[in-house]
């Protein structure tokens, strides 16, 4: 078995394809015996539920935007009723969780009221909640997670790693809820404007590694948490391709990893310069990628398509043969 290795240097950072014997070899060369082995052992450990939910098979995170701007949907479901139908669509489609959110975050969006936002998610998180669904709450307030979690959402899913809102941590610690932590340069007004890191990949590994002991100095234990690192915020087409060709490197926190490209600019880039509606095929390539390098969640809009495509990964994945 091979595994790649990265160290940070004051002036560089160098990466090495070796062997886990030559792995073993470095580590005592270095002095980082235990380090390695720690990680290793991060690397190779079974993941436990997230929000109730088996890490037995990859879980499919459903979009439900209440908004009338989102880049992908906006105003397809800005009603609570017709967004309420939206998720019961989706879960019978077969998503596991439906992840609500009232503000868009596209590229250049403005701020929402937190009263407002509330107004637009709480019907359609306790709605769903009330059928059984294992809902998460999009927000990056605390006073909106709260509410949330109160009307049955399980999980919240933070852009700003529950780092935009110093009350935030405090909210998720006190309830039973799991968080998802993604990485996001900047804020979305002006994200994209020349986003620039050392290394991408591993700036925003450490950047939610950090975020990860956060959380559990305030109370939330690993098994709570999932991450992301945030495809198309603060990030550049270039590092968009790191970051999903460098995936498996998020394993090592030792959380669920969420992966959040569909629909994405990025893929029409790479393309025709499709809308965003007619991005399923690059969506779905992204997301079986996703698969390959070890992601546990997807967080997807078109879920039946995606439902199929996971399925078909399961039988012909040579791993998983043996257990179908």
């Amino acid at each position: 078995m091979a595994c790649e290795i990265a160290v940070r240097e004051p002036a560089r950072i160098r990466r090495a394809v070796a062997s886990l014997a030559s792995l073993a070899r470095w580590a005592r060369r270095h002095r980082a015996e235990a380090a390695v082995e720690e990680r290793l052992a991060i690397l190779s450990g079974p993941r436990p539920p997230f929000a109730g939910l088996s890490a037995s098979r990859p879980l499919i995170m459903g979009v439900v935007n209440v908004t009338p701007d989102s880049f992908s949907d906006g105003g397809d479901h800005a009603e609570p009723a017709s967004a309420l139908a939206h998720g019961l669509r989706l879960l019978e489609e077969g998503a596991d969780i439906l992840d609500v959110g009232g503000e868009s975050t596209r590229p250049g969006s403005e701020t929402l009221a937190p009263e407002a936002e509330a107004a637009r998610v709480l019907p359609v998180v306790r709605g769903l909640a009330e059928r059984g669904a294992v809902v998460s709450i999009d927000t990056s307030r605390a006073s909106v997670m709260a509410q949330a979690l109160a009307a049955g959402a399980r999980i919240v899913n933070d852009v700003t790693a529950l780092a935009g809102d110093p009350g935030s941590l405090a909210v998720v610690a006190r309830s039973n809820a799991s968080v998802v932590l993604m990485h996001m340069l900047g804020e979305p007004r002006t994200m994209q404007q020349d986003p620039r890191y050392e290394d991408a990949p591993l700036d925003i590994y450490d950047f939610l590694e950090a975020r990860a002991d956060a959380c559990k100095a305030a109370g939330i234990g690993p098994e709570r948490v999932a991450v992301d690192p945030g495809i198309g915020f603060g990030k550049t087409l270039v590092h968009n391709l790191e970051i999903l060709d460098a995936l498996a490197l998020y394993q090592g926190i030792g959380a669920q990893v969420l992966l959040g490209a569909s629909r994405k600019s990025f893929i029409a880039r790479l393309s025709r310069n499709e809308p965003p509606k007619e991005r399923l095929p690059g969506s779905l390539a992204a997301a079986q990628l996703g698969l390959d390098r070890g992601v546990q969640i997807l967080r997807v809009h078109d879920v039946a398509a995606t439902v199929q495509a996971v399925k078909l990964w399961r039988v012909t994945s040579l791993d998983r043969l043996t257990s179908w």
